[in-house]
């Protein structure tokens, strides 16, 4: 395999990543029929959320642009090692930018006993929930959501 079929690899798996890093489902965007459970707010507690979200994207970015920037190396052989080189560079760097630019998000862990006695954890965004107040758990796992039942 030559280093231009290897670049061009390269470049085809980091595309493939970043499109496979965007995918992913936000609050509120389910379709279909999504369970619903009723019951009342036991305890809100202040958390901080690990935003991972993103995953991956920072590499993904870095190592494209480490390929455009090695393919303008050069020419022949050396334009080739230079385009492998820049991928695996850029992809660490940008790795190590998101690491570092990657804070916690703050938000709320909600336990809300439902109406057959079962009390449930949710943790999400803060919202202007209160303790006693009568909710809605919608969906469940990382999907699930408490929401007022006014």
């Amino acid at each position: 395999m030559s280093l231009r079929n290897l670049a061009g690899a390269t470049l085809a798996l980091l595309l493939t990543l970043l499109f496979a890093a965007c995918q992913t489902t936000t609050p509120g965007s389910m379709q279909g029929a999504v369970e619903v459970r009723s019951g009342v707010i036991e305890q809100i507690t202040d958390v901080q959320i690990s935003n991972t979200h993103t995953r991956g994207v920072g590499a993904v970015i870095g190592g494209a642009l480490g390929l455009g920037v090695g393919s303008l190396i050069g020419g022949g052989t050396g334009r080739d090692v230079a385009m492998v080189l820049g991928t695996i560079g850029g992809a660490v760097t940008g790795n190590a930018v998101q690491r570092r630019n990657q804070q916690p998000v703050p938000g709320h862990d909600i336990i809300v006993r439902l109406t057959n006695g079962v009390l449930v954890s949710v943790t999400q965004e803060p919202t202007n929930l209160r303790v006693g107040q009568k909710v809605f758990i919608q969906g469940k796992g990382e999907d699930a959501r408490v929401t007022p039942a006014n």
